[in-house]
């Protein structure tokens, strides 16, 4: 017989304690500043068959208030000769439906669209960088906060340098990470080698705290020989085996079914280990973001999709991409464990993306994360975003809300950094980065046979004589092609 969940509720201790000084879009948002992160889920409560025999619950999580264990799918087959039963006074009132036991109600009543109070904000640092009191956090060692907020730095130089190279027509194309430094490095801090990341295309700051250096990544903005792409895609368009990074590709949302699919694949081979997704608010109207989901929710994969909110997808802005409180609600529906961070603020970031790989990992569960965040900058360089929303509410998130300041100013405040300190290293990434630059421009580009390469064992017809038809062309019109590509 199949075993049944007995929901009951709890109530979440500690709740709010102040609002942001400035709504974010859609809505204001309140900011957990508890003594605890708040996790959105299914509330669990004793596990019990349906004759009321106690069946020992999963332990608790210590980062959670709320805990859940699912019913086993391969008790699915059982299920068939309990489904309408009516064996006690209980089974009159109620259904047993496969996923539960369902109770009746002679009242009619819809479920409302959206709750009164939207989903709290859990964050460790003020908007000025200090400490909130009786917050709960990871704790961090200086040499992983130091190296955190050079890693921030070093990513805003590179964003600043990269995208005046494409500017002055040195590379074809760029997209920044301005505003957003901390969600992409403080996430990787919290992580494992082990964990395999696929992400979207703004967490070069991922990779940066993997040890890719910045010479790789000035080879695959300049598409050169030293490119693991061998120049084939367009710029920040990065990828590492040796890092466990997939490499980014452009359509949306298309990594999210296959992050569960791989996620599924290290819970086969028991790895201690999970997978991280990213995606941003626009590819959550994706449909892969709900196949990704619900295939992760159904296996039972130990896979963590991070959703950036940034408020803007391009020129979208989110309250014209869905009514629903933003991404963390989207959890429920699937029944995926789920949390709602400041994204500005580095610790938090840490904290959540710690806890939620432990619950991941020791849970065998899909955890759903929604940073608040604001991309500061254009979404790429084909971009003006001051053609779509005010200039004064991007300057009001690049000074009041900037992450690498509020973390600077923890760090700093602590003993653990100083101005000189600071001096050193934004000259040191500057001249390291320059000098990139110069190495990855004068080294040779791929020889045209690699655009052809690494698809088919052997070649197609039709696709020889395309390569066949591109060098005579090449031949007949030299001064229309880069004279550095070897023909």
């Amino acid at each position: 017989m199949a075993n049944w969940l007995r929901i009951s509720s709890r109530t979440v201790a500690n709740h709010i304690k102040k609002r942001m000084n400035k709504g974010f879009m859609g809505g204001a948002v309140h900011v957990n500043q508890s003594s605890g992160l708040w996790w959105g889920l299914n509330r669990g409560g004793p596990v019990s068959d349906r004759n009321g025999r106690h069946i020992d619950p999963l332990a608790w999580n210590r980062a959670t208030f709320l805990c859940v264990q699912r019913f086993k799918s391969t008790l699915a087959e059982k299920q068939h000769d309990s489904f309408l039963s009516s064996d006690s006074d209980d089974d009159n009132q109620s259904v047993d439906f496969p996923g539960g036991k369902v109770s009746y109600t002679s009242e009619m009543s819809f479920i409302s669209e959206s709750s009164q109070t939207r989903v709290p904000c859990y964050r460790v640092l003020d908007d000025d960088g200090d400490l909130i009191s009786d917050c709960d956090f990871q704790q961090v060692s200086k040499e992983v906060a130091v190296r955190m907020y050079s890693n921030m730095v070093t990513l805003q130089i590179m964003d600043n340098i990269f995208y005046e190279a494409q500017r002055q027509g040195r590379i074809s194309f760029y997209l920044t990470s301005a505003g957003e430094e901390a969600i992409s490095i403080a996430s990787a801090a919290a992580l494992s080698e082990q964990d395999i990341i696929l992400p979207q295309y703004r967490e070069p700051g991922v990779l940066l705290w993997r040890g890719f250096t910045l010479q790789e990544f000035a080879d695959q903005c300049f598409g050169n020989k030293a490119d693991y792409g061998k120049g084939r895609q367009m710029p920040i368009h990065y990828g590492s085996k040796k890092h466990n990074f997939f490499t980014i590709s452009s359509p949306i949302a298309t990594q999210l079914p296959q992050a569960a699919g791989i996620a599924y694949s290290l819970k086969m081979d028991n790895k201690k280990a999970c997978v991280v997704s990213y995606i941003g608010d626009g590819g959550t109207s994706e449909g892969d973001f709900h196949s990704g989901l619900n295939f992760a929710a159904v296996m039972e994969a130990p896979v963590i999709f991070f959703c950036r909110n940034n408020g803007w997808a391009i020129s979208t802005n989110v309250s014209e991409q869905f009514r629903s409180d933003g991404i963390v609600v989207k959890g429920r529906a699937y029944g995926i464990r789920s949390i709602r961070v400041d994204g500005n603020d580095a610790l938090a970031v840490y904290s959540a993306v710690s806890a939620a790989r432990e619950m991941a990992i020791n849970e065998q569960r899909p955890i759903l994360i929604e940073a608040l965040t604001y991309r500061v900058g254009h979404h790429s360089t084909s971009d003006d975003s001051t053609k779509y929303r005010q200039l004064d509410e991007i300057v009001y998130w690049k000074k009041a809300r900037n992450p690498v300041n509020r973390f600077r100013n923890w760090v700093q405040n602590i003993g653990w950094w100083s101005e000189q300190q600071e001096t050193q290293l934004r000259n040191s990434v500057r001249k390291q980065l320059l000098e990139a630059i110069q190495v990855a421009e004068k080294t040779e580009k791929p020889p045209l046979s690699e655009l052809f390469t690494d698809v088919y064992d052997h070649p197609p017809s039709n696709l020889e004589e395309q390569e066949k038809h591109l060098r005579e062309t090449v031949t007949r019109h030299p001064k229309d092609y880069p004279s550095d590509i070897s023909v």
